[in-house]
């Protein structure tokens, strides 16, 4: 414990470390699809947990291993492609592998893609010497016929090196076995980067001069390039974590000062001195790759080009995106239905259990519909209608970005979100605003710059979430697929719901342009966009990391939320004033507003009640019409339609309603996961304000075309 005390790191991120002196913290890290977090859960199976890096939105995973009776404390920080910090997960990744004083670094690379991955890995061994390297998907490269001599590649770069097959469990415990070996060490004879003499000589004066001072707390080689360098980013962690700074050592101010400009007068500036690092990594790097690298064919990669011709080409990529976006919402739609009738069942049963226990109690009536017919039933029904389609999309997600192909879809839809000033991987965060907005909106930290990202945090609502589709589907069958009881009824829903969420996509293009030209305004950035090796998904692991890591995750905020909700509708619903309840009271208010925007006041207000759960709102509106005091839901579609009907729905109503579900403020687990990812309580309000208009002028503007047409 002393050794972290010393560097002043974050108690809260110590979390990870030692409960007995001989734990040793382990830091896992690597380039995004290397199988990491593969690597991370084989070894620690469901002994691990996830939290934030303090002061930043990046979540780290730490789980325990015991080998040979010693406890590691493995810490799977973010994926990056480099350690010089142009991103938050670039920035705690460095930060853990310099001031969080790991035992051992284990840096673990794609078998396939060495020659890139050796990038991080030659940056790491400039931060320390603890370092093993985990060569990756082994069995990926056998099947490309990819050969490695790991001997070698250990003899070019000074530490350990171990293959692995993490998704099969092969040399997972030869990987622990150097880990261990490594963790006593004190010997390393590493591979070091020379650059231009100029660089040189800078950084050896300054670096004498820091070993002065930092007393080998960080590398001070390291840290003299990043001075040369001009990383501002850096100098303000070391700040935080070592309580050093800068400006309270003249004489190293002014000699890095000297320093730089003498480098300047020679032609070496910052970006050039940046340059020069860069190209002298990348250059070791393919010169090691090249002396352990064999391929028994040149065409290795040839395969997934052939599928690539087609999934990312620009006349099939996005028709097929949409196809098979098609086909993950039609699995959803069949297969949520009977899971979501029988945990619906299992949960009104558990009800009237307690409705009997209430009454058994004798206890007053007013406290049995608060807790039991307000709060309990609605949270009874965003579990039962929540749960099934997150159980069954996120998987099905997870299988996708498992298997390659979610970068397919952020590299065809690029150009189109460039074009709107945005981020190309606003389409990943995109995609997972389907299976929840809030998940979404999480996602939106792989977005580097803080523009793009909150441009892609104030569109994400403008896809439909789990929470909405209940209402379009139920919208859609009875007034538009018009087979209520046909085989071709969940295909036609399928198509038409399909249309919706390209109509949001297009919207969203069209809010991020104007974002962009607005509040937002900058320039799109650059990014690397990479295309791993279509690879078969570990299908076991995904079904369960999906749903512990995303569907629970997001069901628990949204019960959290849902359980007050059902509270305050219930009260609406049986204080009456004038022999009339509030929510009347409220419905009559709004319904002049609600009339312009094609809906009605019943309509608005289950809108607004919807606020916490958007799988509340069909239930409020059914509550509404029948005029009773407590959620429910009738029997069937045909029902349904009757009591719509005979309370003045049209086709505009349908489509209005179906518009507002589609464009309108975030639900309450979305607004909460906006603050915290942002901090702000403005740019949540931001984020509320810009759908809710949207679908405000969206719906006046379609409801009163259609009236003054004569269409209605």
């Amino acid at each position: 414990m002393d050794k972290y005390k010393q560097n002043n790191i974050d108690e809260h991120s110590l979390k990870i470390i030692k409960n007995e002196s001989t734990d040793k913290i382990i830091a896992l890290a690597g380039n995004p699809n290397v199988g990491k977090s593969t690597v991370f859960n084989g070894l620690t199976g469901l002994n691990q947990h996830t939290g934030n890096w303090p002061g930043k939105t990046v979540t780290i995973a730490q789980g325990n291993y015991r080998h040979k009776n010693k406890r590691f404390i493995l810490v799977d920080l973010p994926g990056t492609y480099s350690l010089m910090a142009n991103s938050v997960e670039e920035e705690v990744a460095r930060d853990f592998i310099c001031f969080g004083n790991p035992d051992v670094t284990v840096v673990i690379v794609d078998a396939t893609c060495l020659e890139r991955n050796l990038n991080l890995v030659l940056q790491t061994l400039e931060i320390t010497n603890n370092v093993v390297v985990c060569v990756n998907l082994m069995d990926e490269a056998r099947r490309k016929k990819i050969e490695i001599d790991l001997e070698k590649l250990s003899t070019e770069l000074g530490v350990l090196v171990i293959g692995t097959s993490a998704n099969k469990g092969k040399g997972l415990k030869e990987l622990m076995t150097a880990v261990s070996k490594t963790a006593g060490n004190k010997k390393v004879n590493k591979t070091i980067i020379k650059y231009d003499n100029k660089i040189e000589e800078a950084v050896s004066k300054i670096e004498k001069q820091l070993n002065n001072i930092l007393k080998n707390t960080v590398n001070a080689r390291w840290l003299a390039l990043r001075l040369i360098e001009g990383d501002d980013n850096l100098l303000r962690s070391i700040k935080k974590h070592l309580g050093f700074n800068r400006g309270n050592y003249k004489e190293l101010i002014k000699m890095v000062a000297d320093t730089k400009k003498g480098l300047h007068n020679e032609g070496f500036d910052s970006e050039v001195i940046r340059d020069k690092i860069v190209l002298n990594i990348v250059t070791k790097a393919e010169i090691i790759s090249k002396k352990v690298l064999s391929f028994k064919s040149k065409e290795y990669n040839v395969q997934d080009r052939k599928i690539d011709k087609y999934l990312t080409s620009k006349l099939y990529g996005i028709p097929i995106m949409i196809g098979l976006l098609g086909i993950v919402f039609y699995i959803t739609l069949i297969g949520a239905n009977i899971p979501s009738g029988i945990l619906a069942y299992g949960l009104f049963w558990l009800e009237d259990r307690l409705s009997d226990f209430f009454i058994w109690l004798g206890t007053p009536s007013w406290v049995h519909g608060i807790l039991v017919l307000g709060m309990y039933r609605t949270l009874a029904w965003v579990v039962a209608v929540m749960l099934p389609p997150m159980a069954i999309f996120f998987p099905l997600f997870s299988i996708l970005e498992d298997s390659g192909y979610l970068p397919r879809v952020a590299f065809n839809l690029d150009n189109l979100f460039k074009k709107a000033c945005a981020c190309g991987k606003q389409a990943l965060t995109m995609c997972m605003g389907f299976g929840c907005n809030a998940a979404g909106i999480i996602g939106c930290r792989i977005i580097d710059s803080p523009r793009e990202r909150l441009i892609a945090i104030i569109t994400n609502n403008f896809v439909p979430c789990n929470g909405r589709f209940p209402t379009l589907i139920a919208v859609i069958t009875m007034f538009f697929s018009g087979f209520i009881m046909s085989p071709l009824q969940p295909l036609i829903s399928t198509f038409i719901l399909t249309g919706i969420i390209v109509l949001g996509v297009i919207m969203t293009l069209f809010i991020s342009k104007l974002l962009s030209k607005t509040i937002l305004k900058g320039i799109p950035s650059t990014f690397t966009l990479e295309l791993p090796p279509y690879r078969k998904p570990q299908f076991g692991k995904v079904i369960v990391r999906s749903i512990f890591d995303r569907t629970l995750f997001v069901l628990g905020r949204a019960v959290a939320i849902a359980a007050p909700a059902g509270l305050i509708i219930w009260i609406m619903a049986n204080i009456k004033i004038n022999n009339i309840n509030i929510l009347t009271h409220s419905a009559n208010l709004l319904h002049p507003v609600a009339y312009l925007m094609g809906l009605d006041g019943y309509i608005l207000i289950a809108f607004i009640l919807g606020f916490p759960a958007n799988e509340i709102v069909i239930p409020i509106i059914i509550m509404s019409y029948m005029s009773t005091g407590n959620i429910l839901e009738l029997d069937s579609l045909l029902a349904l339609k009757s009591l719509l009907v005979n309370h003045g729905w049209t086709w505009l109503t349908a489509i209005c309603v179906m518009l507002f579900s589609l464009m309108h403020w975030p639900c309450g687990t979305t607004c909460w996961t906006i603050k915290k990812e942002t901090q702000s309580f403005k740019w949540t309000f931001v984020s509320f304000l810009v759908p809710t208009i949207v679908g405000i002028i969206t719906c006046l503007v379609v409801a009163n075309l259609v009236r003054l047409l004569g269409l209605v």
